[in-house]
């Protein structure tokens, strides 16, 4: 999981890159980048850790460029604590190409092989993205064939693109001299939305970002959502031109962005993260009706932030009363996307603090928004215990999670999910809770797809059925064995 964005402006864009980031913070915390263009002269800063700590002045008056794009990264491909491995990344031909990439891709070894043999190119990391803007650049230097750039050229590029690459990405480039190219897998799984504002003098200025909420926040108006293996191309001068760019194109949005990933605020694919987590509430409470004795709940309380619309809405259906016993510490991270258990394990208890008041003597539902390794769950049951809580109802607004996440979700380990493998019994035992209730993945479609265009979702990390076809045992078994811990 990544946020990108990308600025085609009439005016300098640094400032507009550096405050788009700051908002996709919540997307990855390891590092961060940016990159503009002045002409065809690229200027890039880049660095480990989160926005706030990684650009100062000197290197914001280094920005130089009306053009642009940015990345803020929590690594499920390569090493989160190599500054290297942080995006964006740069090749010098054809014209010079820097690219950024939210997502993963399925087919690393075959693609690794091909760009050494084949396409005689070389890699310096074990990023995927890396990999990724190197098939780009092969592609559209087969297609130019000497000519001027245009945008078809582009496009074919892509097309081909989608032939060689598997798995989920949602990419913005900068082509030297040219302008800005947006493109997406043609399943759509990971999210990438279009901005656009007319200035006083009737000149196009452009936004594309992992999130509407980007878009909105700088004055932009909501265009529409980048279609599954679409391209668009906006030229330096504001000039914009899209293609469909996939045979077969299929729109497959990730369920998770949904159930935690997304920022509340944020429309993507036509969908209200927001207003479907509340819609996730009010289905989990019908099957909390159907699991336990309302008269023996005396409150719930929500795992602040992302599971609180869930949370109310449980309240208001059941008709218990709403607390917040779990006070947050808003300067800790994300212990989702911290790169290494360990690290995980020590934050939560910086991160939240349970108040005694609220749970002393009572039968208390938590809700969060999913439970993936049990790590984080089993520290707010025993919070909850030694603040007084004399029962501990477990509730999640997703359902149990028992396969790997391939397509950019760091949960590569089967053996790391707490539902990997076990009954509920077996995972009430783990969490040393009274009572664990999921949601069902049928409600969980609802939720999120309801009053939408969607017919599907990717639901792979619930279901193990893998949208993109291409993901097997023996892959999986591979990435367990390669991938971060």
């Amino acid at each position: 999981m990544c946020g990108i964005v990308g600025v085609v402006s009439t005016e300098q864009c640094n400032q507009q890159i550096y405050d788009s980031l700051l908002l996709l913070q919540h997307r990855g915390q390891d590092s961060t980048g940016i990159a503009t263009m002045d002409g065809s002269v690229f200027h890039i800063n880049k660095s480990k850790g989160q926005v706030r700590e990684a650009y100062r002045t000197r290197d914001m008056r280094g920005l130089i460029g009306k053009t642009g794009l940015g990345h803020v990264r929590y690594a499920t491909k390569g090493a989160a604590h190599r500054e290297e491995e942080a995006q964006p990344f740069y090749v010098n031909a054809p014209y010079g190409i820097i690219l950024v990439h939210n997502g993963n891709l399925t087919n690393t070894r075959e693609l690794e092989k091909e760009l050494f043999k084949i396409d005689r190119r070389h890699t310096n990391t074990s990023s995927d993205t890396e990999m990724l803007l190197n098939v780009f650049a092969t592609e559209l230097n087969d297609a130019i064939q000497g000519r001027d750039l245009n945008p078809e050229d582009l496009f074919d590029s892509v097309k081909r693109l989608h032939s060689r690459v598997e798995g989920s990405y949602a990419s913005i480039a900068l082509i030297a001299g040219h302008g800005l190219l947006a493109f997406r897998d043609p399943f759509g799984i990971r999210p990438l939305v279009i901005g656009k504002r007319t200035t006083r003098d009737n000149k196009s200025e452009w936004v594309i970002a992992s999130e509407s909420l980007v878009i909105e926040n700088n004055d932009y108006q909501i265009l529409r959502d980048v279609e599954p293996g679409e391209a668009i191309f906006i030229s330096s001068d504001g000039e914009f031109f899209s293609k469909q760019c996939s045979n077969n194109p299929q729109l497959f949005p990730c369920s998770f962005e949904y159930v935690y990933l997304a920022r509340p605020d944020s429309i993507m694919n036509g969908i209200s993260v927001y207003e479907s987590r509340l819609r996730m509430g009010d289905l989990l409470a019908e099957t909390i009706k159907k699991q336990i004795s309302l008269g023996d709940i005396d409150v719930v309380m929500p795992i602040p932030d992302s599971s609180r619309p869930a949370a109310m809405q449980v309240a208001r259906q059941l008709g218990i009363e709403y607390r917040e016993g779990f006070f947050k510490n808003r300067y800790v991270g994300r212990t989702f996307i911290m790169p290494g258990q360990s690290l995980r394990k020590r934050s939560v208890r910086q991160k939240l603090n349970a108040m005694s008041t609220e749970f002393k003597n009572k039968n208390v539902l938590i809700v969060d928004d999913s439970v993936v390794r049990g790590t984080t769950s089993q520290q707010i049951v025993q919070m909850a215990r030694s603040a007084g809580a004399n029962n501990v109802t477990f509730t999640s607004a997703a359902p149990p999670i028992r396969y790997p996440h391939v397509y950019g979700i760091n949960m590569p380990s089967r053996n790391e999910l707490i539902a990997y493998n076990r009954n509920i019994d077996e995972i009430e035992d783990n969490l040393s809770i009274d009572k664990m209730i999921y949601q069902e993945v049928d409600d969980l479609m609802k939720a999120i797809i309801k009053g939408s265009k969607i017919k599907d979702l990717d639901l792979s990390c619930f279901t193990g059925k893998y949208v993109t076809g291409t993901v097997t045992d023996e892959y999986l078994a591979w990435v367990e064995k390669t991938s971060l811990s």
